[in-house]
Parts: structure tokens; C-alpha cells; sequence
């Protein structure tokens, strides 16, 4: 399997990605005048790839956003990941799209995108990794790491699990909610390739600050 997967990645464009700190992004939660000022922010302060999630939009605004985000995260040159919307990101030109459990399949959303474009899959287990991974994944998101205001309904991964699904897998591994400034650095010690957030970056006053300082802390672990 380590094998496959390293051959897999060797020559592959998207395995140089740096993973280290995810913009999440929802509207309900960001403390701008607009999104496209509320990413730019976070990019600034560090964030390096940006996955647009907005729910409860209409196609062609959504599209129309995409467009927008996109322009700016290509001025940066920062991947775009579009959350579950294939034609979104298909029509966009985005980096990649991210799914989670629930979503289309793994093999289909693969053969709509083909080879060139990224796809992150979320999970919560050994056995959903494994899967995952073995599907052709190209990272994984890992969460909720803890309770988290922007999905509620979240089931907990312990550090544990987050441990153990580093441990297996050979693709990078992003832990994902409820992680802000005061607990990022708890992740340095995983392993993991990044942390992703939606209010611990976009919700306070400072965006380009929050971001920043919750790199650091990973980083760091400090």
C-alpha cells in the first residue's frame, strides 16, 4: 500500500500543497463587510489554501462567488478546494473539491474530476482513512476535534484517533473543528500536515491576526 500511494504522489503536482492552515469559509460567521475581503485577510495572515463552503446559496451565486474567491486566491497563488459542489468546481477551473461521508462517492467525484484535480475526503476513523486513501484521495480532513459552533452535529474525534489515522495513512491529514488560537499548538505534536477553522479565523475583529497567530501556534506548538 505505502508503495502505491508513494507512487502515486512522486512527479504529482498537488503533493507540494502546503496543508498548513485552511480557511474554511461561511458567511455566518466572519466578521468583514464580504467574503472576498474576509479571505484576503486570512490569506495575508498566513492561511494557504482556501475551501469555499457556503450552504444555503443559489447556483449561479454560488458560482458567481467562486469566480470571485478564485480570482484573488489565484493573485496569491493559493488553491481553491470548492466544499462538495463538483460542477462548482469544474466550472470555476477551482484546485479540487472537498467531500465528506455522506456526499457522492469517492470513485465517482474521481472519474468527473479526473487525475489533475485534488480531492479531500472528511473522516473519522482508521477504517474511513484507509478507504479514503485507497480511493485516491489526495488528503484527508479529521474532525470535529472539538465541539464547534459552525456544524453542530459533528461527531468528536478523540487525539487518539487523529494519532492512529496519522500513523496508517501516507497522504497529508488536516485536523478540522473547533480549533482556534488557544489550542492549535496541541496539534504540533500529531504529526498532521495542517488545521483547518471557519470562526476561529474569520469570526473575530482581526482576520490577518487571528490567522497568523493560529499558524504560529501549530507550528510552533506553542
Amino acid at each position: 500500500m505505502e508503495q502505491k500511494t508513494n507512487e502515486r504522489k512522486n512527479g504529482d503536482w498537488k503533493a507540494a500543497y502546503d496543508y498548513s492552515l485552511h480557511l474554511v469559509t461561511d458567511r455566518a460567521w466572519m466578521s468583514s463587510d464580504t467574503l472576498s475581503s474576509g479571505v484576503e485577510q486570512a490569506i495575508l495572515g498566513g492561511c494557504t489554501i482556501v475551501q469555499l463552503r457556503e450552504t444555503g446559496i443559489r447556483d449561479r451565486d454560488f458560482y458567481q462567488l467562486a469566480m470571485e474567491i478564485k480570482e484573488m486566491t489565484d493573485r496569491y497563488e493559493i488553491p481553491l478546494i470548492i466544499n462538495n459542489r463538483i460542477d462548482i468546481a469544474l466550472a470555476s477551473g477551482a484546485a479540487g473539491v472537498h467531500i465528506g461521508q455522506k456526499d457522492l462517492p469517492l470513485h465517482a467525484v474521481r472519474q468527473s474530476l479526473g487525475r489533475d484535480m485534488c480531492i479531500g475526503v472528511s473522516v473519522t476513523s482508521v477504517e474511513e482513512a484507509l478507504e479514503a486513501e485507497n480511493g485516491g484521495a489526495d488528503y484527508l480532513g479529521v474532525g470535529a476535534m472539538f465541539p464547534t459552533r459552525s456544524k453542530k452535529d459533528a461527531a468528536l474525534v478523540s487525539f487518539k484517533m487523529l494519532r492512529a489515522i496519522r500513523q496508517t495513512v501516507h497522504i497529508p491529514v488536516v485536523a478540522i473543528g473547533g480549533i482556534n488560537r488557544e489550542n492549535a499548538g496541541r496539534f504540533r505534536e500529531m504529526g498532521i500536515d495542517g488545521i483547518a477553522a471557519i470562526s476561529g479565523i474569520l469570526a473575530g475583529p482581526d482576520i490577518a491576526r487571528a490567522a497568523r497567530e493560529m499558524k504560529k501556534a501549530f507550528l510552533t506548538g506553542e
